[in-house]
C-alpha cells in the first residue's frame, strides 16, 4: 500500500511539472467547519516528489528489515503507522484548507511517535518518543494559534479566504513569530531541535531516514505556504 500510494503520488506530481496544470478538489463535508478542499500546486508537486521516492524507498527496506524483530513481537503495526505517517505528510502538503491541514498534521505527528517507540521496553525509546511527542504538540499549538486568528479575521477556513486579508505590519510579524515557532519545531530549528537528538536514533532505520528525508521538510513546507498566506 505504501509503495501504490507512493506511484500515485508521484503520477500526479508528474501531472503538475510536466502538463504545468494544477489540480484542485473541494468537497462539502458534514462537519460544522471547514470543507475538504485538496491541491497541488508546484510549490507542493516540489515537496511530494520527495515523499513519493523516499516513501517508496523505506517501504522497500522496512520489509527486509523488520523480519529480525519477528521473533521477538508483532511488526504489523510498525506498516500501519508507517502508512499513516506517509498519508499525513501527504495531507500536510496537499491541504488547502485549515481544518483538513491541522488534522494530517496531527497524523502526521502522532504515527511519527508511534514509529519512534516501537522499542518501548527500552527506557531511552520511551525518553525520547516523549520528547518528541511534547514538543511536537508545543508546536501545533502555536499552529492553531495562528490559523485560528487569521480564520477569526476573515471568518473562513479555506486558506485562498485567509490569504491577503490586509493585516497590518505588526500584525504580520507577531503571526509570522507564531508560524515560525510552530513550523520550526518540526523543521528543527535552532534552538527548537531538542527531540531531534532523541528520536531518530531511537527510531528504525527506515523511519529516521522519513523523518529526517521528510518529515521535517513540512515544517519548510508549512513556513513557506505561511509566509505565502500571509504575504511578507
Amino acid at each position: 500500500s505504501a509503495i501504490l500510494g507512493g506511484v500515485l503520488n508521484l503520477s500526479l506530481v508528474g501531472v503538475v511539472f510536466l502538463k504545468g496544470e494544477t489540480l484542485d478538489l473541494q468537497i462539502v463535508w458534514s462537519l460544522p467547519i471547514g470543507s475538504l478542499h485538496l491541491g497541488i500546486d508546484p510549490l507542493s508537486a516540489f515537496f511530494l516528489l520527495p515523499i513519493g521516492i523516499l516513501g517508496i524507498a523505506a517501504a522497500l527496506y522496512a520489509a527486509g528489515y523488520m523480519r529480525h524483530y519477528e521473533r521477538e513481537r508483532s511488526t504489523a503495526s510498525t506498516f500501519f503507522f508507517l502508512n499513516l505517517l506517509l498519508v499525513g505528510m501527504v495531507g500536510v502538503i496537499v491541504a488547502r484548507d485549515l481544518v483538513v491541514f491541522l488534522l494530517a498534521w496531527e497524523l502526521m505527528s502522532v504515527a511519527a511517535f508511534f514509529l519512534v517507540v516501537f522499542e518501548d521496553e527500552k527506557p531511552e525509546v520511551r525518553q525520547a518518543g516523549w520528547t518528541y511527542l511534547v514538543a511536537t504538540h508545543l508546536g501545533t499549538a502555536f499552529l492553531l494559534a495562528f490559523f485560528l486568528i487569521l480564520s477569526a479575521k476573515s471568518g473562513q477556513t479555506d486558506f485562498l479566504s485567509i490569504q491577503g486579508l490586509g493585516l497590518t505590519e505588526y500584525a504580520k510579524g507577531g503571526l509570522f513569530l507564531l508560524a515560525l515557532i510552530g513550523f520550526g519545531t518540526k523543521a528543527g530549528f535552532l534552538p527548537l531541535h531538542v527531540w531531534l537528538p532523541e528520536a531518530h536514533p531511537a527510531a528504525p532505520s527506515h523511519v529516521s531516514a522519513l523523518m529526517s528525508g521528510v518529515m521535517i521538510k513540512t515544517g519548510i513546507y508549512g513556513l513557506l505556504r505561511a509566509i505565502q498566506i500571509l504575504g511578507v
